[in-house]
């Protein structure tokens, strides 16, 4: 069997986020569509970034929600609920080019999957931005899809 490339399991269609969106967007393009990281891109569609669950955790670990305690079924606040609220909506308001990682790694789509494999162990990450010439998305591949390509490898060796 040939050797499995990035264009073999890459997804072509990708979801991704502008750089100038805030993280109130970016939180819900994740949830809404189940997944934990997307590329950032400029406005001609270039790739500047990845942008994850973890950059929001991240910046989310500056906040902390106010300390109270009960008094008589009554809760008072020993920091100003106001500053929380406000810190909340700036939290919301920032941009995503603020909290993505910008030295990203990235690969062709001739680019081998056992070498994309390595890249994501050796850089500890879980996605990888397929990019033609010019910087812009052909496709991208996650740890999953390097597992399902696993799968079928291994299935492939059994019927030879």
């Amino acid at each position: 069997m040939a050797e499995l490339l990035a264009k073999d399991i890459m997804t072509k269609k990708v979801i991704t986020i502008n750089q100038d969106a805030s993280i109130e967007e970016l939180s819900n393009l994740l949830l809404d569509n189940k997944i934990s990281g997307v590329p950032v891109i400029d406005n001609d569609g270039k790739i500047v970034g990845i942008a994850t669950e973890g950059d929001i955790i991240i910046r989310d670990t500056d906040m902390h929600f106010p300390r109270y305690f009960k008094l008589l079924d009554s809760i008072i606040y020993l920091e100003s609920l106001t500053k929380f609220k406000d810190s909340l909506r700036k939290h919301l308001a920032i941009k995503v080019s603020e909290i993505m990682t910008s030295d990203i790694a990235s690969c062709t789509a001739e680019t081998s999957v056992e070498e994309i494999a390595g890249m994501m162990v050796e850089k500890k990450i879980n996605r990888i931005p397929v990019l033609s010439a010019d910087k812009k998305i052909e496709g991208i591949i996650t740890r999953a899809d390097i597992v399902k390509s696993m799968i079928i490898k291994n299935i492939d060796n059994v019927n030879e």
